[in-house]
């Protein structure tokens, strides 16, 4: 798929749904241009317009489009298959607690070359730049909110498979958690049928907070 249709299908994913006029604005290209990548995308069944009438809008209700059920394919999704299975078989040898802990040390594990390479004196949004740089190489469509404290992920790589297996979920916000640093608490999860995971990014984890005591106290003492 060419480059420009991919965007619009990114950008969709994020949103939820979007007319001529956004998408040839985050585009950057002439609404004529964005119809035409449009037009050639409905054929291909992606993508379906509907016209609804926009808040505080006069006139003719507007044509939005939003993403198709066969759009998911287009999206990384290669965790799926082989985390269905292994979940499967530690629930038949494991008892719930331990599948869940199992879950948040996977997690824990997947953060530290990022946590590894964490200045002390990093601010938050120069975190959540590099959180997000990380969430994208795997797939998530993640994006930070710095005005509202939110960090969003539009797309699942266990889509098919979190709504059965929820320690997947689970899993996700001890990542989040140790991504960020923070104690996240998640708003709304594709799982449960919203459009993106949003966590609200809060106040500094137990352990930051711990080594943040530990540089103060060296650094009172030297």
């Amino acid at each position: 798929m060419q480059t420009v249709r991919g965007r619009i299908l990114e950008i969709l994913k994020q949103r939820g749904q979007a007319t001529v006029a956004e998408l040839a604005g985050r585009l950057g290209m002439a609404p004529v241009s964005v119809r035409y990548h449009l037009d050639i995308l409905q054929g291909d069944d992606l993508i379906v317009a509907s016209k609804v009438r926009r808040e505080g809008s006069v006139g003719r209700p507007q044509q939005v489009y939003s993403l198709t059920a066969e759009a998911d394919a287009h999206f990384p999704d290669n965790f799926a298959p082989l985390t269905a299975g292994i979940v499967r078989q530690m629930k038949q040898l494991l008892p719930a607690e331990e599948v869940e802990g199992s879950f948040r040390a996977l997690a824990e594990e997947m953060a530290q070359p990022l946590v590894l390479d964490s200045p002390a004196d990093e601010r938050l949004d120069e975190r959540m730049e590099r959180v997000v740089s990380f969430l994208n190489e795997r797939g998530y469509l993640a994006r930070w909110e710095s005005n509202t404290g939110l960090l969003h992920t539009h797309n699942c790589p266990y889509v098919g498979v979190a709504g059965e297996h929820r320690e997947l979920c689970c899993m996700d916000l001890a990542l989040m958690d140790s991504l960020s640093g923070r104690t996240c608490e998640r708003i709304q999860a594709i799982a449960e049928g919203d459009h993106c995971c949003s966590y609200l990014v809060g106040v500094p984890s137990e352990s930051e907070i711990e080594i943040a005591t530990i540089e103060l106290a060296d650094g009172l003492s030297a």
